[in-house]
């Protein structure tokens, strides 16, 4: 009997150090191998977005969960893959490392770094899918993003975690808007994300070569899937670019996103559908292609003081084909946005840059996110704009003008002018509230059209030493008062004799 007990007891302890030690590993079989993605018999309990492994240590996410299969997409090079192979899964849904080691830093869609500076050493891990910030963690926006572009803080004002789209057709200066905004928030206590979804490595490095020059790779992070990676890395990239930047926001930082841009995001999304096996819907998108998009700009938001205070401002952007927004993927991204500032084509090829569309322009937060010295110089100047395009279309007929339109057509001739900025000079907003200070008050109405470039850069020089006053006020109490608005006043009529 003793023998017998001895020989139980062992038996018991043998099971329960088994149990300690083994872990069940859920393990599927590779059926199906192409294009980057990859069918799976087997792994009958995987979670959606949860991350697998491959024999060559390749990286996979399961995104269709069939009744037989699981749909995988890869991350990475697929050739190595053959039917047959183990595929483990990994418990995890997938993630990447965020951090402050990333600013100033060139990664890959998974966050690693392409950029040949070394490692990253990540400071948390991040899930690229995430659910948005409730309404009670949310507050109003009502601080701005000054992008230093003059017909964008006038005209259509950005406010600190809106979603403002940038739309247009390919080659009228989308990207040169972003690149400028990026680098007009040196010293504006701002954090940058540029994710670039497939764009070619050459024009990649030359943002990355401005944005060096500026200063601005201080405070930004860049996130590339270039044109040769994989539809699966462009597909991912955006989400990544985001859960960097909700890292920052979650540490009461402020953060500015731009996505250049979704439209290449939604053709990657809809070559991963159809080789999945989805069912094609309007322009052969799937049905969920408005939730991809609207389940990542939902996570730009401004949070209040209670929730870190933090916020991610997004410029999403979308390439129009001959400025048809009434597209698939336009009008949901319009949709889901805050507003869109929209780059026509014709504009461009006239010389106005940047080709900003008055009338299709608009931003939903409004007035309510300029300063107050820009909303008294800016606040008709929308109106006047969009009513001396259809006074100067009516003035091609030849008919004989009243004095009144005749002001109207010579003021909104100055404004457009006054309006053109070029590529990579932002321009500080006290220095903006002084060109247009002088173009409502009608101090510009008798300088030439040709000559306006020229007098606002003089005047600005000049009122920085001749209207110290002003200029400070604006600076730091973002208004003028009497005694600064009578220093500008005297500063412009002197600089105008002058000019003259």
């Amino acid at each position: 009997m003793n023998t017998r007990n001895l020989v139980i007891e062992n038996l018991k302890k043998e099971i329960a150090n088994f149990k300690k030690t083994s872990s069940v590993q859920k393990v599927g079989v590779v059926t199906e191998v192409f294009d980057g993605i990859v069918r799976v018999s087997g792994l009958s309990d995987i979670k959606s977005s949860e991350m697998v492994t491959f024999p060559n240590g390749v990286t996979g996410v399961a995104l269709n969960l069939e009744e037989d299969f699981v749909g995988i997409i890869v991350l990475g090079e697929y050739n190595n893959i053959k039917e047959g192979d183990e595929v483990k899964a990994t418990g995890k849904i997938l993630e990447v490392g965020v951090g402050e080691a990333l600013i100033g830093r060139v990664v890959n869609a998974l966050a690693l770094p392409i950029d040949g500076a070394g490692a990253i050493k990540s400071s948390a891990m991040y899930p690229v899918e995430r659910v948005a910030s409730g309404v009670i963690t949310r507050q109003g926006v009502d601080q701005p993003v000054q992008t230093g572009i003059k017909a964008i803080d006038a005209l259509v004002p950005i406010g600190r975690g809106q979603r403002e789209l940038i739309i247009g057709d390919r080659q009228t200066g989308k990207t040169a808007i972003a690149i400028d905004a990026i680098l007009n928030q040196k010293g504006q206590n701002m954090k940058c994300v540029y994710v670039a979804i497939g764009q070619k490595d050459s024009k990649l490095r030359k943002i990355e070569t401005r944005l060096r020059e500026g200063g601005a790779m201080e405070y930004t992070t860049i996130v590339s899937a270039g044109a040769s990676d994989p539809s699966a890395l462009a597909y991912i990239a955006p989400y990544t670019g985001v859960a960097i930047a909700e890292y920052f926001m979650d540490k009461g930082e402020d953060v500015l996103i731009i996505y250049d841009d979704l439209s290449k995001h939604a053709v990657a999304y809809r070559e991963i559908s159809l080789l999945l096996r989805r069912p094609p819907g309007r322009e052969a998108y799937p049905g969920d292609v408005f939730y991809l998009h609207s389940r990542l700009l939902e996570r730009a938001c401004r949070k209040n003081k209670d929730y870190g205070g933090g916020s991610i401002t997004a410029l999403p952007i979308i390439e129009t084909q001959a400025g048809d927004i009434s597209a698939y993927i336009p009008t949901n991204v319009i949709s889901i946005t805050d507003g869109q500032i929209f780059l026509e084509t014709d504009l461009f090829y006239k010389g106005i840059r940047p080709a900003i569309n008055v009338g299709f322009s608009v931003s939903r937060v409004g007035g309510t996110c300029q300063i107050k010295a820009m909303k008294k110089v800016a606040g008709t100047l929308k109106l006047d704009l969009a009513q001396f395009r259809e006074l100067e279309a009516f003035s091609q007929f030849g008919s004989d003008l009243d004095e009144a339109t005749k002001a109207t057509i010579e003021r909104g001739r100055r404004a457009v002018e006054l309006l053109k900025q070029p590529q990579y000079s932002p321009v500080v907003v006290e220095h903006q509230v002084v060109a247009l200070y002088a173009l409502v008050k009608g101090y510009l109405d008798d300088i030439a059209v040709t000559k306006i470039s020229e007098f606002e850069t003089g005047l600005i020089e000049y009122a920085e030493n001749n209207a110290k006053t002003f200029m400070k006020q604006v600076r730091e109490k973002r208004i003028w008062e009497d005694d600064g608005e009578a220093e500008i006043k005297t500063a412009i009529a002197d600089f105008k004799k002058m000019f003259v």
